[in-house]
């Protein structure tokens, strides 16, 4: 593999870089809050100096340097892992980024649209497809409810007063508890895994809220 024929590839998948695309081209690249960071996000939950990628040989690899978190793949990384094509960073709960490797194809652009991902939905008829399979029988009302909100979030955290907001909107004044909010995602990540049951789509953020892990297709 040779890094000056072909060059790796960061894109922003969500959050306020969303379409943005950084080339691997130095030794290094660091991603925090901090202005001298390579990739600056403006996020209260993002360290100054968050994260840093650098090359060892062939490979780039992603250390983690912050206690607010730095997952790949949805998983959690305690201080370094190496990088393979297609994976998913995320900072915190600010940004979803995807590596790129430098064997792979970049995509000339980057769809704004939620419905680039694996799951799709068509909001004026209410229907929601895994690929290219439709859900059938169709979610209920409040499950299609947390689906639309997180969809229309694209990667961003929400939290459980927004989850409330947006599926009881006639139960502000009595109160929603935890457990129901917890027994809807249960269900609704119960009829999504009936049609991939090797992706969890609804990620909890402990002690924020939840997001939707919307993979490339």
């Amino acid at each position: 593999m040779s890094f000056q024929d072909d060059i790796p590839v960061l894109i922003a998948q969500s959050g306020t870089l969303r379409g943005q695309r950084w080339n691997l081209l130095g030794p290094e690249l660091r991603i925090g809050r901090d202005g001298q960071c390579d990739i600056v996000v403006s996020d209260k939950t993002v360290s100054r100096r968050h994260a840093r990628l650098f090359r060892e040989g062939d490979h780039w690899f992603l250390e983690n340097s912050s206690k607010n978190g730095t997952h790949v793949n949805d998983v959690l990384i305690k201080d370094v892992t190496m990088l393979q094509d297609n994976d998913t960073i995320t900072i915190a709960t600010a940004i979803k980024l995807v590596f790129v490797g430098s064997d792979a194809t970049v995509p000339l652009v980057l769809d704004p649209s939620p419905n680039l991902g694996k799951l799709k939905i068509d909001a004026d008829a209410r229907r929601v497809w895994i690929g290219k399979t439709e859900i059938d029988p169709p979610l209920s009302l409040p499950q299609y409810r947390l689906v639309s909100l997180l969809h229309e979030k694209s990667g961003h955290v929400c939290t459980r007063e927004e989850v409330v907001n947006a599926v009881w909107p006639d139960a502000m004044g009595v109160g929603v508890s935890e457990q129901s909010i917890d027994a809807l995602v249960r269900r609704v990540r119960d009829r999504l895994s009936e049609y991939d049951e090797n992706h969890q789509f609804i990620v909890t953020v402990r002690g924020h809220g939840f997001r939707l892990d919307n993979p490339l297709v």
